[in-house]
């Protein structure tokens, strides 16, 4: 019998900083532990300002200075996205807002903010570096770092389910 895949969408607002680093991430987390097979994961923005787009260069360098690939092109949420996915993980408030306002009736999707999955104080808001240096992007990179073992140890998974596979 086949386990359902965990469905995890990372969201901002354009689709090119902090979710695609988030999806990023956690997909390298996951893969390093062994638990690709088991899970679905994809970033989106609230808005389509990028759509079609790679991901801001700032963040893809801070991916690769970590060996952390990334691969992905921006988009916009879909109404589907709420019904395809387990959880919605975004970034900030204003994220949060524009999700539960278009949330369908009917979706059993949790919405979240992603920094409530980290145990360090300052994480709830994952703030958009955009305008900012690469000092920003190195402090996402941190947080969305943290984020990601959050979730993975809320979702039952430890640090030794990679050696308890071998």
């Amino acid at each position: 019998m086949d386990n359902p895949k965990i469905r995890v969408l990372f969201v901002c607002l354009g689709n090119i900083c902090r979710s695609p680093m988030a999806e990023a991430v956690f997909a390298h987390m996951v893969q390093h532990r062994g638990l690709s097979d088991m899970f679905t994961i994809d970033s989106a923005g609230t808005a389509g300002y990028h759509e079609g787009a790679k991901p801001d260069r700032r963040s893809t360098a801070t991916c690769a200075a970590h060996n952390v690939p990334v691969n992905h092109r921006a988009r916009r949420i879909r109404k589907s996205d709420f019904s395809q996915f387990d959880h919605i993980l975004c970034m900030d408030e204003s994220n949060y807002e524009d999700l539960v306002r278009m949330q369908p009736a009917a979706s059993t999707a949790q919405v979240a903010l992603f920094g409530s999955y980290s145990k360090t104080p300052g994480d709830l808001i994952i703030e958009d570096p955009y305008y900012g240096g690469d000092d920003g992007f190195r402090t996402n990179f941190d947080q969305v770092t943290r984020c990601s073992e959050g979730l993975l140890t809320k979702l039952g998974f430890c640090l030794s389910d990679r050696l308890a596979r071998e």
